[in-house]
């Protein structure tokens, strides 16, 4: 066993070779541990984890998945995921071995998080339990593809609940010209909200933009960016996917807006952020322009899908709108396929006519 004891300060030290990734050796020493078995653990904790062997502890394994997955990932992302399972997952399976864990164990925990109350003293929204659901199983497969995990236990327990999802909530229209009088007298919130309705970008999106990407002379505004506040600062970072990476043509009226928006800011350069606003302020003219018109409240991302069945209910397709909002048109025709009409009848009477057709030609 490569653990030693330095005889200067009576502390115990792990010094040993291993194979890299690359197949180099290298040394690891590590100094300090005020007891042999405290280096023995250090030591045996590493070796699992250079050989990727499952009978390390979730916790472990956590600390690998993290060296494998955290470069691949926006920041902001990243601090997402890594808060989902500090909170929720590792004070549960942290101290387990993770080749132990079963499908019996995932479901014992999942019925725990369905009784368990979040910080707002209600019960955990289903919605919030199928995204911690998603990071256990997340780790588990990379378990499986790459550790030689032979299964991922929490998908054979399948996912925290089978409810239905919260139905969608929108505006119509008229709801939101009624909002948008009613905030008129702020005019930075006014265009702010102008631009998240009628370009239906995310509030990420909105809080980045900087004059530079506004092409008045063709109408069109860029989207190459997002804005995110982490850990008490301002942070831009690229937009959410790679299909978000879009040039939205503005209606005129619109283009004229912005422009008078652009004119109206003091010593305003092409990389100052046109709205440097906080959430919480969009929040906050949220709520007032609502209470003061009298529409029903919604959440700010809410007026997406607003901007969204707009556009379906104006005729377009959803190869179309997904290319405006930056999405995946798969993802439009299965988020919103209850507000695209029916072309159920259309369908029965064309195989109708197929039908009459063929006994007419055989008559």
């Amino acid at each position: 066993m490569p653990v030693y004891k330095d005889n200067k300060n009576g502390t115990w030290y792990v010094s040993l070779w291993f194979t890299a990734w690359d197949g180099s050796k290298k040394k690891k020493l590590k100094r300090g541990f005020a007891t042999k078995h405290e280096a023995a653990e250090y030591e045996r904790k590493f070796h699992n984890q250079e050989q990727g062997k499952m009978e390390m502890t979730f916790s472990d394994f956590f600390q690998l998945y993290k060296q494998d997955i955290k470069p691949r990932l926006k920041l902001n992302t990243w601090l997402t995921k890594e808060a989902i399972i500090t909170k929720h997952i590792l004070p549960y399976f942290g101290n387990r071995v993770i080749s132990d864990i079963a499908a019996k164990d995932v479901i014992k925990w999942q019925n725990e998080l369905r009784n368990s109350i979040g910080e707002n003293g209600k019960p955990i929204s289903v919605q919030y339990l199928h995204t911690i659901h998603n990071q256990i199983s997340a780790i588990f497969n990379h378990a499986v593809r790459f550790y030689d995990l032979p299964s991922n236990p929490a998908s054979k327990a399948g996912n925290v609940s089978t409810s239905e999802k919260k139905e969608m909530q929108f505006w119509t229209q008229e709801e939101y010209k009624k909002f948008s009088e009613a905030i008129m007298d702020k005019p930075l919130a006014f265009y702010a909200f102008e631009l998240l309705y009628w370009c239906g970008i995310r509030e990420g999106e909105l809080l980045a933009l900087t004059s530079a990407d506004f092409d008045f002379e063709n109408s069109t505004l860029t989207i190459n960016k997002s804005y995110q506040r982490l850990k008490g600062k301002d942070v831009i970072t690229s937009p959410k996917t790679v299909k978000s990476n879009r040039t939205i043509k503005m209606p005129d009226f619109l283009c004229d807006e912005m422009r008078d928006l652009v004119s109206s800011l003091y010593d305003c350069k092409p990389t100052d952020r046109l709205f440097p606003v906080t959430k919480h302020f969009l929040k906050h003219e949220m709520e007032r322009g609502c209470k003061e018109a009298g529409v029903k409240r919604i959440r700010i991302h809410d007026i997406r899908h607003s901007a969204i069945s707009l556009l379906i209910e104006m005729g377009f397709s959803a190869v179309a709108i997904a290319e405006r909002v930056g999405h995946e048109s798969i993802d439009i025709t299965y988020r919103y396929a209850h507000m695209f009409p029916s072309t159920q009848t259309e369908m029965a009477d064309k195989l109708n006519n197929i039908r009459k057709e063929s006994e007419e030609n055989v008559g």
